[in-house]
């Protein structure tokens, strides 16, 4: 089968590194456009790409904010992989908690960039059951459409990454049942991603803290890993 050929957005300010994730990426089949700036970015059709690199410490507007807008404002649901020297434990839950879907850290090897984009980039949609036949669930001021992708508690849509809401959905699959780590990591992410148990820990804790009220259903037991039952 041949390799899938993925339309690529580069996006940072240093040219000479711009240029050698083009050749390299290119190299290896795939369409790549670069954007010295997230301003720059930000004038181009991003629903044309299929995954964006971009990186974190740039000048003016960070990667960071860049991706913010890229999810918060413009809608868009494309995959993101965060480049920066950056390696703190709070940059890491800040790329997560904007939509990130993976982070790369500086220096890094050419090849671990080509495994990780196509990992991220051909990663398909969390498998889960239906929640209901209707595709929309409801419990007290909480519903969720699934062909709409919402989350509205009290009448006000909650705002969710694309993993947040995917772990959501898993959850009201499995109600019966606490549903590991590493299945979601599987799942969600994929098995052939380079991704921590720890980064589910995050993603469960904004997952929580977004439910208000409701994060109470959401539980967790040591070895067994979270289960979301609202009506338990």
């Amino acid at each position: 089968m041949d390799e899938a050929i993925y339309k690529i957005l580069v996006v940072d300010d240093e040219e000479d590194l711009c240029e050698i994730l083009q050749f390299n990426l290119e190299g290896d089949g795939h369409e790549v456009d670069v954007a010295y700036s997230a301003e720059e970015a930000l004038q181009k059709d991003l629903n044309n790409y299929d995954l964006f690199l971009l990186d974190v410490m740039m000048n003016n507007m960070s990667g960071f904010k860049l991706a913010e807008i890229m999810r918060r404002d413009l809608k868009i649901k494309t995959p993101i992989i965060f480049i920066t020297a950056k390696n703190t434990e709070n940059d890491l839950l800040t790329g997560f908690s904007l939509g990130g879907d993976d982070y790369i850290k500086k220096p890094f090897s050419i090849k671990e960039v080509l495994v990780r984009v196509k990992a991220v980039a051909k990663r398909p949609p969390v498998k889960t059951e239906p929640v209901e036949a209707t595709e929309k669930y409801e419990f007290e001021s909480l519903f969720i459409d699934k062909n709409l992708k919402q989350l509205i508690i009290d009448e006000n849509e909650v705002e969710l990454t694309r993993k947040e809401y995917e772990i959501l959905i898993m959850l009201l699959s499995r109600t019966d049942r606490f549903v590991s780590r590493e299945e979601m990591l599987n799942s969600i992410w994929g098995d052939d991603v380079i991704v921590s148990e720890r980064t589910i820990d995050v993603h469960i804790t904004r997952v929580r803290k977004k439910l208000g009220i409701y994060g109470k259903y959401l539980v967790g037991r040591s070895g067994y890993g979270y289960r979301l039952n609202f009506k338990n």
